[in-house]
């Protein structure tokens, strides 16, 4: 799979680095990454992918773009308002790299469908803020062996997972909170989501390069007021009603 000469200047920085290289580029390239939601921490996520190089992103959400959401997700214009949100940033994403391919689904995930969009695709990437998608797309990941990133922002704190296997996204939140809040109810600063979005495009080009230490099993926790982050070990519950601990 060779490289245009186009690639190669735009790739430079990356074709440089020992952890990536031509080989890892390679795989940038030859990968299929789903993103579920195209709000807060999709859209960060998406623009760092595309212009990571990743050869194939997916795009799911099922809403249009709001004035509320041009506060926080970046790879919307006041141009797109009313728009789908994956058709707007199907256009955006290869205006930033013309050599990905983009295909969009404007449909919500759910417990019915969740395996029907992750087959065919090497990652995904969860930035619902819907716990019945969350664990859709966590039970169609452990199904069929997929790597989850999955990330969550609410006021001034965002958090960053990776799940393969066990434990699983249900071994760190078995049920629904009941006290459960969107950004809606209770704010999000806009940066953010910035923030938790592109870390989550991080552990997936990690994921997809084998460079580094991705967050396997373990939850990073990033505090906006008082700039601390912590890391802490997911265990597997023996009890999971999905990867069964």
């Amino acid at each position: 799979m060779a490289f245009s000469d186009d690639e190669v200047e735009r790739y430079a920085r990356h074709l440089v680095l020992r952890e990536v290289g031509g080989p890892g580029q390679q795989k940038l390239k030859a990968a299929k990454v789903l993103i579920v939601g195209m709000g807060g921490l999709g859209a960060p996520a998406a623009l760092y992918l595309a212009a990571a190089g990743v050869g194939t992103l997916v795009l799911a959400d099922p809403d249009v773009v709001d004035r509320s959401n041009l506060q926080r997700q970046v790879i919307y214009s006041g141009g797109d308002l009313g728009r789908p949100k994956v058709e707007a940033a199907c256009e955006h994403l290869l205006a930033l790299n013309p050599h990905v391919r983009i295909e969009t689904r404007q449909v919500a995930l759910s417990a019915e469908n969740a395996k029907a969009f992750t087959a065919g695709v090497d990652l995904v990437l969860d930035g619902t803020d819907d716990f019945g998608v969350r664990f859709a797309v966590n039970a169609a990941c452990v199904a069929q062996d997929k790597p989850l990133v999955s990330g969550a922002i609410g006021r001034w704190t965002g958090q960053v997972g990776v799940f393969h296997g066990q434990p699983c996204y249900r071994c760190l939140v078995p049920e629904i909170p009941p006290d459960a809040e969107t950004c809606q109810a209770v704010g999000v600063i806009g940066a953010l989501a910035g923030v938790v979005g592109s870390m989550m495009a991080l552990e997936a080009i990690k994921l997809i390069t084998g460079a580094g230490s991705p967050l396997g099993g373990r939850l990073l926790i990033y505090d906006g007021l008082t700039a601390q982050t912590r890391t802490v070990k997911i265990g597997a519950d023996p009890a999971c009603p999905v990867c069964g601990g």
